[in-house]
């Protein structure tokens, strides 16, 4: 049985693959794995997922990272969601089996956290904010792409899982100087990025910060993604 991937990002992407794919690829990384490469957001990730499926995926994974929205997550921490909370309210269940598949196969590994993964069509760059959605919501994590999916998958009959691992903790804003670079897929362009840095050099520190964050979130998902084979079975 086929199963597909989505990511949204390049740092995501290379937890899985070494390949070079453009946004909007669709490619098998094995004979039984597809993975699409869908940017950042919903209307990216719907459109993937829905490619996803045209080319035979029958189960569906978002993979990635996600910003906390508990005080108790931390950079690199694992999370895999029981429900995936849409901005309009709407409640979508990940694979109950599946989910427990994984938690008997990483549970000596990590600890995983459960619990809600909430939807933001944009990204949620303040502390406040996170804390505030927390609090409304009582999600734990926060992501783009997850809910998505897990729509489409839902109309369409199919499991689906999201493995997330935590990049930035709630008690951190992002730097304006990541905010600033962002272009219209939601990735950074490293030239505005520079540009930024140039006018406001006290910015660096937090970036950097930002980057060892970041770095924990993928070093945790290339761990997982080794597991992939065991994964995708239940």
């Amino acid at each position: 049985m086929t199963i597909g991937i989505l990511v949204a990002l390049p740092e995501e992407l290379s937890t899985l693959t070494r390949l070079k794919l453009v946004q909007g690829d669709c490619v098998s990384i094995a004979d039984n794995i597809l993975l699409a490469f869908a940017g950042a957001g919903p209307i990216n990730a719907e459109r993937a997922t829905h490619l996803l499926i045209a080319k035979g995926a029958k189960k569906l994974i978002s993979w990635g990272c996600a910003a906390a929205l508990s005080p108790q997550l931390k950079p690199g921490d694992l999370m895999l969601a029981e429900q995936l909370l849409s901005e309009q309210q709407q409640v979508f269940d990940t694979d109950p089996r599946w989910r427990k598949r994984l938690h008997e196969l990483l549970d000596t590994q990590f600890p995983i956290s459960n619990g809600k993964l909430a939807e933001s069509s944009h990204i949620v760059s303040n502390s406040s904010d996170k804390q505030n959605i927390y609090r409304q919501t009582g999600a734990i994590a926060l992501d783009m792409e997850s809910c998505a999916m897990a729509k489409i998958a839902e109309q369409s009959n199919l499991p689906c899982l999201a493995i997330r691992t935590i990049a930035d903790p709630v008690s951190m804003s992002l730097p304006k100087a990541v905010t600033q670079a962002l272009n219209g897929q939601g990735q950074v362009e490293t030239s505005k990025l520079l540009r930024f840095l140039v006018t406001h050099p006290w910015e660096a520190p937090s970036l950097i910060k930002l980057g060892l964050h970041f770095h924990a979130a993928q070093k945790t998902l290339k761990i997982i993604a080794k597991q992939l084979n065991e994964i995708i079975v239940f």
